[in-house]
């Protein structure tokens, strides 16, 4: 009987120890570790982010903290682990403005593939990318497609966010300007709402955000050098109205969205089951069905 008791005591305090698991990878211990991946569904979030210019009143980090905030909301609604910030992107249009750390093609795509392949390693079979930043709306689902080159043992998963019209109609409403794109009134609110402290509004002002059409006129064409043409500031908007009402509605329907995600996903092996068919057939293809 008393051995019994032991047992209960001891399985009470380790469901209780696993109940209150760090959700961000880096403060897990490695015996915390094994714990979170079964928690967790063998799903992590890796969110991702920039250090670039944000307009003249925001910090450098902005995409990849609000990225990660995102993140860290989700998981409070549902377990998963969430990787350690990252800042490596594609960024080469704001290379004229300080602070921006803008790394070769090359070394942006290895390291979030040795990341992915890594996290593999040690056990995670659903990868999600939670993108921060515009500059990687190309790249991340191209990579995405690259994994189907050869063979994984993980599924990365692109999240993206579904607009939410009641949302929308709220933000509309509280918005006091008309413009953006990068570090306006919504992503400005964003810091505001979680990281007060990081927010410069007084500043907001200091610099144009206004979209300078240098390259109008020249239609049907795609360059490169099309945000520069038209924000050589690296600022579009005006971050100055911000109201971090519309930070918390923006990043609480993205949390909200992304815990579906993760719920889903831990039940839901078909990705999974469909890549490893998909790898097979592709190393025979003449016996595919037609």
């Amino acid at each position: 009987m008393t051995q019994r008791i032991v047992w209960i005591v001891c399985l009470c305090a380790l469901t209780a120890y696993a109940a209150d698991l760090p959700v961000q990878m880096e403060e897990l211990t490695a015996p915390e570790f094994v714990q979170a991946m079964e928690k967790s569904g063998k799903i992590c979030i890796i969110p991702i982010g920039i250090i670039e210019k944000h307009g003249p009143h925001l910090p450098l980090g902005t995409d990849m903290i609000d990225a990660r905030e995102v993140a860290l909301r989700a998981v409070a609604q549902e377990y998963a682990v969430v990787f350690p910030p990252y800042y490596f992107g594609q960024i080469y249009e704001a290379k004229h403005q300080p602070g921006t750390m803008a790394y070769s093609p090359e070394l942006v795509w290895m390291m979030l593939q040795e990341t992915c392949d890594e996290l593999g390693r040690n056990g995670f079979d659903k990868i999600i990318l939670v993108n921060g930043h515009g500059g990687n709306n190309n790249l991340l689902p191209y990579f995405c497609q690259t994994q189907l080159q050869s063979p994984r043992s993980y599924a990365v998963i692109l999240f993206q966010s579904a607009e939410d019209p009641a949302v929308t109609k709220k933000i509309q409403q509280l918005r006091k300007t008309s413009t953006g794109g990068h570090a306006d009134e919504e992503e400005t609110s964003m810091i505001l709402s979680h990281r007060p402290d990081l927010v410069h509004r007084e500043r907001g002002r200091d610099q144009s955000g206004e979209d300078q059409q240098r390259l109008a006129g020249l239609d049907n064409g795609y360059t490169g050098i099309w945000w520069y043409a038209k924000f050589p500031n690296h600022y579009a908007g005006d971050g100055s109205e911000a109201d971090p009402q519309i930070g918390n509605l923006i990043l609480d329907t993205e949390a909200r969205q992304l815990a579906e995600l993760v719920r889903s996903l831990k039940t839901d092996n078909r990705i999974k089951e469909l890549q490893q068919q998909f790898y097979q057939q592709s190393l025979k293809p003449l016996e595919t069905k037609q």
